[in-house]
């Protein structure tokens, strides 16, 4: 009885010697690199719409609390609000509260409403953000932010706008508060 290494060497000896696989080899070598990155391309940009559906989703249910006084009436901050779309964001586990981030203001007429970026030096600047979720009949401006990590090296250059190879995935809803 032959002994493993034995069968091993006798193996490799014939995958050696075999040329009729060469070319099928060589051209599996050549595909390979450009399928798999394809591949890793789609499911990543896949799964960048799906966290920008989820955010939008979750911010607008969140929002919801804004809306109609709940927040405000329960004594809500920035970090209740941040978890409660995190909440809605439960997929994501627990890196979503360390990549969120929350900025609610309130605006005198939808005319005057203004986005101004969070964005300084290529990272998310949380003194920029501000929280006032307002009182009754104010109208109110509620945006998301969730930092993404791109893995794909082909989608750095078009996805990529925050230093560490990250992609910032934003959400914005304004309404006009219920009378509360």
């Amino acid at each position: 009885m032959a002994s493993l290494r034995q069968r091993v060497r006798a193996a490799l000896a014939r995958f050696t010697r075999d040329e009729s696989g060469g070319t099928t080899t060589v051209e599996f070598a050549l595909i390979a690199t450009p399928f798999f990155m394809l591949i890793f391309g789609v499911l990543e940009l896949g799964l960048v719409f799906l966290v920008t559906t989820t955010l939008e989703n979750a911010t607008i249910a969140a929002g919801r609390k804004v809306r109609t006084g709940e927040l405000q009436g329960s004594g809500g901050s920035a970090s209740t609000f941040k978890a409660e779309v995190c909440n809605n964001m439960s997929w994501l586990g627990s890196s979503c509260s360390s990549n969120l981030y929350v900025d609610v203001r309130t605006f005198t007429s939808f005319s005057t409403v203004t986005q101004p970026s969070p964005v300084v030096g290529g990272v998310v600047d949380p003194a920029s953000l501000s929280f006032t979720p307002g009182v009754g009949n104010d109208i109110v401006l509620v945006r998301s932010y969730y930092t993404w990590t791109i893995i794909t090296p082909l989608l750095n250059a078009s996805l990529v706008n925050l230093s560490g190879n990250k992609r910032l995935i934003t959400t914005a809803v304004a309404f006009r508060n219920e009378p509360f």
